[in-house]
């Protein structure tokens, strides 16, 4: 069982190894989706801590204790980093819980792929050392080429809500692991573990400035650090506009991105599958898994017309079931979404498919039995076409759409009919 009682740490920003207050002094409630209610708050940088975060990590690369560091010494602090989550595990998942409304189970299933994420890297970062410089044959003896590995310097990271500490280390891994000095600019609706990775690194000693931690608003804070002029790259996950707007930035001075945007993902249902409760069981944690908030969620059911309705069914029934409650219960299957804000945009998803003709066949408001947080119902749309909204747009929220196909071609053709 949670402890409910887990006191929200009251961090500064991460920068150059030590906590420090952001120069204009501002900080963001923290709102707990389940309840609605403040139960903390974080600080947000702006263009000027940015500006400080870069000078630190380019001192990082600069100074001897981190840029000059083996891959093998390198692994030794991303273990020390693997071991300290471990250890801080049932805090670290009660509070990305209570920050983002996942249920505990998988707040918990996140802590252990976080610390496997940093061995995997420790592992990466060992095997870089006898591939630093491999020699290149040409068949010549009056010339000697070598391909030379180096970190590529400064990092801009910028993450998504959804994993808030899973999809952060994804990117943080590998850039300590490569010897970049990284700053991380976290979701400012679920920054609490992000900032407690500061306080492990601070702990284990991580060299200062290798790891930068700045939460806050996207255009004060990740604006800046994704046109910054001494930031060799960014990568993001998140939204289509947003990294539309961060690869334009980057762009003006030649810098390259990765962006990771989010997706409509297709399942598909054949008339020959021998047990249909497990395609049921399949099709429903693809898509009410973390609530849909997943960017390769399985939101677009694609079933065979001869075996829809007896799928349909079983989708029901086992929907039907999903237990919605407190994302700290120890049984909890779906928590809230993680935001006023978001819980508006897939209610409006859901009456928009409506008005366009489409079925709800199951959900599509609020749980009767919560009065508060910003729940919805596991909700099931039939009667779907190509040109809906619901169809072709990414809901991020546990909605499933629903359309029939006869032959498998039609199948592969709905499957790929997506932007």
């Amino acid at each position: 069982m949670a402890n409910r009682n887990v006191p929200i740490p009251r961090r500064q920003l991460y920068i150059g190894g030590e906590w420090r207050e952001p120069v204009k002094k501002n900080r963001i409630p923290i709102i707990n989706p389940a309840t609605e209610e403040i139960i903390g708050d974080i600080p947000a940088a702006t263009a000027e801590d940015v500006d400080i975060a870069v000078e630190a990590a380019r001192k990082a690369i600069a100074r001897d204790d981190w840029g000059s560091t083996t891959g093998a010494q390198r692994a030794k602090y991303l273990r020390a980093i693997a071991a300290k989550v471990l250890e801080k595990k049932s805090v670290l998942a009660t509070l990305e819980s209570l920050d983002s409304g996942k249920t505990l189970f998988e707040s918990a299933a996140d802590m252990d792929d976080v610390a496997g994420c940093f061995e995997y890297y420790a592992d990466l970062a060992e095997a870089l050392d006898s591939r630093r410089k491999t020699p290149v044959n040409l068949n010549s003896d009056s010339f000697k080429t070598y391909v030379l590995r180096e970190p590529l310097g400064v990092v801009g990271l910028i993450t998504p809500w959804n994993y808030p500490l899973l999809m952060a280390i994804w990117k943080v891994a590998p850039a300590l692991a490569a010897g970049c000095a990284a700053i991380l600019k976290p979701s400012e609706l679920a920054s609490i573990t992000c900032l407690e990775l500061g306080e492990i690194c601070r702990e284990i000693g991580l060299p200062s400035g290798a790891l930068s931690i700045l939460t806050g608003l996207g255009p004060e804070a990740g604006g800046p650090l994704a046109s910054h002029p001494h930031v060799d790259k960014i990568s993001f996950t998140g939204s289509g506009p947003t990294g539309s707007k961060i690869m334009t930035a980057a762009a003006q001075l030649v810098k390259p991105v990765s962006l990771e945007l989010g997706g409509k993902s297709p399942i598909v249902v054949f008339d020959d599958i021998d047990n249909l409760d497990i395609a049921a069981e399949w099709t429903l944690f693809g898509i009410f898994a973390n609530t849909g908030q997943v960017c390769s969620a399985t939101s677009r059911l694609i079933v065979q017309e001869s075996i829809a309705s007896a799928f349909l069914d079983r989708l029901l029934k086992w929907t039907k079931n999903i237990k919605i409650s407190d994302p700290l219960d120890e049984d909890c299957k779906l928590g809230p979404v993680v935001s006023a804000g978001q819980y508006e945009k897939v209610l409006k998803f859901i009456s928009n498919a409506k008005s366009e003709g489409a079925t709800i066949l199951y959900g599509g408001e609020r749980p009767q039995h919560l009065k508060k947080g910003y729940y919805v119902q596991p909700t099931i749309i039939t009667d779907v076409n190509t040109s809906m909204e619901i169809w072709k747009e990414e809901v991020f929220g546990p909605v499933l759409c629903v359309k029939t196909f006869k032959t498998e071609e039609e199948a592969i053709e709905l499957a790929n009919d997506t932007k």
